[in-house]
């Protein structure tokens, strides 16, 4: 995760002792963790999981709040205007570094409004596609979207989101032209790719999981740089032949900036330890997916 870490550790140097707090008595109210993005998606699984942790450790209520919409920028800039006392911290993804140049009026500044807290995973994204779609390979997809330029379509969180993001990258590295629908989250990619209504998409392989074993979707490609455990007969996109479209997925926690060093010190350890391990996620997101069916 070393993009992530670069990044985290040029916000944590906007965290200022500008508040006269006691450290030590923290926390001694509930905190508020605001993830971006819908109930369900990655992003929010491991929110949920690491807040489950830290209220075990610390013995104060972790509520997690979803605030989806424009690309995670909502929940963000709430985070942003957040007062400064290590009560509100946010969940982002991969998208909140591009958001800034994307978003012309972001109601916040990417490096000067938030804290870098800690890195909290990194996760392997599948190239998902309904047995509908008739393709078994990337190169199948590649050879459809440019038999028929324009006329396919992916779906991501958003403009600006994690999986925006992933599929450009696959987008130019093979060299085809598809009309981006974004929607609310990773719950409804699934369900709109099942239903045949969206004809691929990038999700992180722990929420598809249940879907791929059920042979609602198939995986084409994973994005990392090796196969992974969980899905060993799959590819990596380089494997596939686009090495161009491999994509870091990762996860980090945020505060408001000018939370005080020693605040924003606290949950870091904390967070270390209750860091969510593959199997929990996979776990905890196959329960919520499985229930999805393909609407009509």
């Amino acid at each position: 995760m070393t993009s992530i870490k670069y990044f985290l550790v040029a916000l944590a140097f906007v965290a200022v002792p500008a508040l006269a707090q006691d450290a030590t008595s923290y926390p001694n109210k509930p905190i508020r963790i605001i993830v971006p993005f819908t109930p369900g998606s990655a992003t929010d699984i491991v929110a949920r999981l690491v807040g489950e942790r830290l209220n075990a450790a610390w013995g104060q209520p972790v509520i997690v709040e979803n605030r989806p919409g424009a690309g995670g920028t909502i929940g963000i800039a709430q985070t942003a205007k957040a007062d400064p006392d290590g009560y509100t911290l946010a969940v982002v993804s991969t998208g909140h570094v591009v958001n800034y140049v994307l978003y012309k009026d972001l109601p916040y500044d990417t490096l000067k409004d938030l804290a870098g807290v800690a890195p909290l995973a990194s996760l392997p994204s599948v190239l998902v596609v309904s047995p509908g779609l008739g393709v078994k390979s990337v190169k199948e997809l590649v050879a459809a979207a440019k038999a028929k330029p324009g006329e396919l379509n992916y779906a991501t969180a958003g403009v600006g989101s994690a999986a925006h993001i992933n599929s450009e990258k696959f987008n130019v590295a093979a060299g085809i032209q598809a009309v981006h629908v974004p929607l609310k989250g990773t719950p409804p990619i699934l369900t709109e790719t099942m239903g045949g209504r969206v004809h691929f998409a990038w999700v992180p392989s722990v929420s598809s999981m249940g879907l791929l074993k059920d042979g609602k979707l198939v995986a084409l490609a994973v994005s990392t740089p090796a196969r992974i455990a969980a899905l060993p007969e799959v590819p990596t996109i380089a494997e596939a032949g686009f090495p161009g479209g491999e994509f870091n997925f990762w996860v980090g926690l945020l505060a408001p900036a000018r939370t005080p060093r020693d605040i924003v010190a606290r949950p870091a350890p904390m967070v270390t330890v209750a860091k969510p391990t593959q199997t929990q996620m996979a776990a905890r997101m196959i329960a919520g997916v499985t229930r999805l069916e393909p609407s009509h």
